[in-house]
């Protein structure tokens, strides 16, 4: 199912990141606002989905995306929700945005956990995937294909950020192992890849929300 598919614009990888650029240069708009706003409404799609979830385990990965997760573990976690995040590279990787906002879980105590091998979860009522984001293309390298392929093993209800892990944003493509979500939650705009080929099959019903600036203004 799609949600409001003709009302919005849809971009490739290029143009998404093109559109982020300007925000930010143009419009003057704080990029850690950009992940607040992306991660906070995000949240909203999830507190308010028919999953109702009092557990959820957030996978994030290195990049913005990663911070995207970062900033949905706070919100869910405001709203009374047990989450636990993992992440995917060593915290000394982190930088910029998705750092900030990885220091604030710590500060509020919010468990942050380095995946390892092999991939250990708890009880979760709802998993986040926040590995990925729009700009993957090519082969997936590791740990990723081996973190999406557990995901996919236990069966449980997934929230994509922006798009389906390990699928290409462009061409719709599964990259060797791609997520299988039940929800994505796209940023700004539709991203192309979310509409044809494997990317059709695997972001089940898409929401897009608002990170500040419409996608028009792009």
């Amino acid at each position: 199912m799609r949600k409001n598919i003709k009302r919005n614009k849809i971009v490739s990888s290029a143009e998404a990141r093109n559109f982020d650029k300007k925000a930010t240069e143009k419009y003057l708009i704080p990029s850690i606002v950009l992940m607040e706003n992306a991660g906070k409404n995000t949240a909203g799609i999830i507190l308010s989905s028919k999953f109702h979830p009092r557990n959820v385990a957030i996978f994030c990965g290195g990049g913005n995306n990663g911070g995207d997760g970062f900033v949905i573990a706070r919100h869910l976690y405001n709203n009374n929700v047990k989450v636990k995040v993992y992440i995917a590279q060593k915290r000394n990787k982190y930088a910029g945005d998705a750092l900030i906002n990885l220091k604030i879980l710590e500060k509020l105590k919010i468990p942050v956990i380095k995946i390892s091998e092999p991939v250990k979860v708890l009880k979760t009522d709802l998993i986040v995937d926040a590995l990925l984001g729009t700009g993957a293309n090519g082969g997936l390298r590791e740990p990723y294909k081996k973190i999406i392929e557990k995901i996919n093993s236990l069966r449980k209800n997934v929230v994509s950020v922006d798009i389906p892990s390990g699928i290409d944003a462009d061409t719709g493509f599964n990259l060797g192992a791609a997520i299988k979500a039940k929800i994505t939650v796209t940023m700004a705009a539709i991203k192309k890849g979310l509409l044809i080929n494997d990317g059709k099959k695997y972001s089940g019903k898409v929401f897009v929300v608002d990170i500040g600036i419409k996608a028009s203004n792009g």
